[in-house]
């Protein structure tokens, strides 16, 4: 899952974020509110994570702004304002969750991927279904042909980008940024890589190159009169 952290102490947000990648999340850091408002609304990110007290803009500011402009990702408000109120106010403003600092990280963990799995409420049983490709993004497996294969961490993140956008191209620079993270140094020719390790991994024609743009998964035809 790709996550926002939204917080203005540097050597938290290091840590939080060191945290998050060892267990499997992809993180981009915002240190303040202006920051953080403008990369959430980019549509990248799974989870965002977001402190109150923020420098530039105060975070149920960002949030009020970020629902009303539309959007509905999840975010875990991060903070030391603990009182029922500020709670209240929290969840009011459009917040999915609420932690207060100081917390355990095993709990921040399990209420992200609670918050990760309500995001993938249009999963059915957690599985992802293009054509004759069956995904299952929490174990990194594919299902083809009766085969079960085994996809590397980024193997997979590109595989569900892709079958979550079947049919519509995705472009490399979303690629970069949902895959190795916003803040990264990967080039396309990384994208590129990875777009042949899947068409060799799991033997698909159907992932298709627009050059000079990006990839994309073409719907199977003959699936599809198949299923019909």
């Amino acid at each position: 899952m790709k996550l926002l952290l939204v917080e203005d102490e540097s050597k938290l947000a290091e840590a939080l974020s060191h945290l998050l990648k060892k267990n499997g999340f992809v993180v981009d850091v915002a240190l303040d509110g202006e920051t953080g408002l403008e990369m959430a609304c980019m549509g990248i990110y799974d989870i965002i994570v977001l402190d109150r007290m923020l420098p530039q803009q105060d975070g149920l500011s960002l949030l009020c702004e970020f629902r009303r402009l539309g959007h509905d990702t999840p975010v875990l408000i991060l903070t030391a304002k603990d009182s029922p109120e500020d709670r209240a106010e929290g969840l009011n403003a459009g917040a999915d969750d609420y932690l207060v600092k100081p917390f355990y990280s095993v709990e921040l963990l399990a209420r992200l991927q609670a918050l990760g799995r309500r995001r993938n409420k249009d999963l059915v049983e957690n599985v992802l279904v293009a054509d004759d490709l069956v995904f299952d993004p929490m174990r990194g497996q594919v299902i083809k042909d009766g085969a079960v294969i085994q996809l590397t961490v980024k193997e997979s993140q590109l595989l569900e980008l892709l079958i979550r956008n079947h049919g519509r191209v995705v472009t490399k620079e979303l690629i970069v940024q949902k895959v190795w993270g916003f803040n990264s140094d990967a080039e396309f020719t990384s994208v590129n890589l990875y777009v042949h390790y899947l068409r060799k991994k799991l033997n698909i024609t159907n992932l298709k190159t627009v050059r000079g743009v990006g990839y994309y998964l073409q719907r199977n035809k003959n699936v599809a009169q198949t299923a019909n």
